[in-house]
């Protein structure tokens, strides 16, 4: 390098230097401003850096005056042209920003809607973001919402179904109390059968209260399907005899599947009490299970007749009974063991959602017109 070429970029260098210095201090006292200014130092600098070193060097080669003036006047307009240029783009990065906080406020109101795509594609990811972060948030507060009115279902209906027994009781103990009580042991017997009812019922509460609070204490072994079908089977067996209903399962022996055995157990249990309570006389309750990839799958199928497509996503939540009167049974209706208060399959739904299971349902109709619970376990 020559002594001209390094003339050349020591004066260019401190010409730059000299604007970039003051570009800085510009930035720094314009660094709570709107990025509009920012953007438009930034082209400043850069327009004046070139500007002052062709000066510069232009005066130091001493070259004519027409000649200077036709670099300076290049120069200028493609100064003037770059700042415009600048200008426009600040403007438009300045208006980009202000509509994306307009939709930060707008995040998580109601019926707000979040445009996805504007600016470069820094900001259209950001913008894109906002949008998924406020349909999150949307489904967020609908699921809320949905639990908030679960919840006043479930304080109702359980008020409901608690006042009837206890008013029952109430009046047989009187009956007993002042001796007019016809047949004294039938009237032990009915208190009896509904003391075991809410006593069933506080058991589901405080079963669903675990489990919503994330302390179910599980113990997975290996187990053998058959074994625990059976034994759910049987476990149900007086009572589908008292409703006429039948309870056949079909599973293959050896087949096993890594799950609590009680926690499975009640699982079996309240599908299939809930299968007997809603399939009519002369129905049937069918259980089978078979091995599928990564796992095993369940389906308890009964004869309810189907269930209403608007209920079908609603039947695990919590006090949700569909059109089932919000009385308990009768007396003299056989009691199946189920939650009345809506509990049954929120507690299945829970139980296998802790064993990193699936639940879902769907209307059959072979070989009755039914729906069929199907578990999904894996292996």
């Amino acid at each position: 390098m020559n002594g001209d070429q390094i003339e050349i970029v020591l004066v260019s260098a401190a010409s730059a230097l000299s604007v970039g210095v003051l570009g800085l201090a510009a930035a720094w006292l314009l660094r709570n401003r709107s990025l509009r200014w920012q953007l438009i130092v930034i082209a400043v600098v850069s327009v004046l850096s070139v500007l002052g070193g062709i000066l510069a060097i232009a005066q130091r080669m001493l070259i004519s005056p027409h000649d200077l003036d036709v670099v300076t006047t290049v120069t200028v307009v493609g100064a003037a042209i770059s700042l415009l240029v600048a200008l426009a783009l600040a403007s438009a990065v300045s208006r980009w920003s202000r509509t994306l906080r307009d939709d930060v406020r707008r995040v998580g109101s109601a019926g707000a809607a979040i445009a996805e795509r504007r600016g470069p594609a820094e900001l259209q990811a950001l913008s894109a973001e906002l949008a998924a972060t406020h349909r999150r948030l949307a489904e967020a507060d609908e699921r809320e919402s949905r639990l908030e009115a679960a919840r006043r279902e479930l304080v109702a209906w359980v008020s409901h179904d608690l006042r009837t027994p206890l008013a029952g009781i109430r009046a047989m103990t009187e009956a007993l109390e002042d001796g007019i009580a016809v047949d004294p042991n039938r009237y032990h017997r009915q208190i009896r059968a509904e003391v075991d009812r809410m006593v069933r019922m506080v058991d589901d509460l405080f079963e669903l209260s675990r489990i919503n609070a994330g302390v179910l204490s599980l113990a997975p072994v290996p187990l053998l399907l058959v074994d625990l079908v059976s034994e759910a089977l049987a476990g149900a067996g007086a009572i589908a005899t008292a409703r006429r209903v039948r309870l056949d399962g079909d599973v293959p022996h050896g087949l096993e599947v890594h799950a609590d055995p009680a926690a499975l157990a009640r699982v079996l249990a309240n599908l299939i009490a809930n299968g007997i309570r809603h399939t009519p006389a002369d129905g049937t309750v069918h259980i089978a299970a078979r091995a599928v990839p990564g796992g095993v799958e369940i389906g308890v199928t009964d004869g309810c007749g189907g269930i209403p497509d608007d209920e079908r996503e609603r039947v695990f939540d919590v006090a949700f009974r569909g059109t089932e009167a919000r009385s308990p049974a009768a007396p003299d209706e056989v009691d199946t063991g189920g939650a009345r208060a809506g509990l049954g399959l929120a507690i299945v739904k829970g139980i296998v959602e802790a064993h990193d299971g699936a639940v879902t349902v769907a209307n059959v109709r072979e070989p009755a017109s039914g729906c069929r619970f199907l578990i999904r376990l894996p292996a």
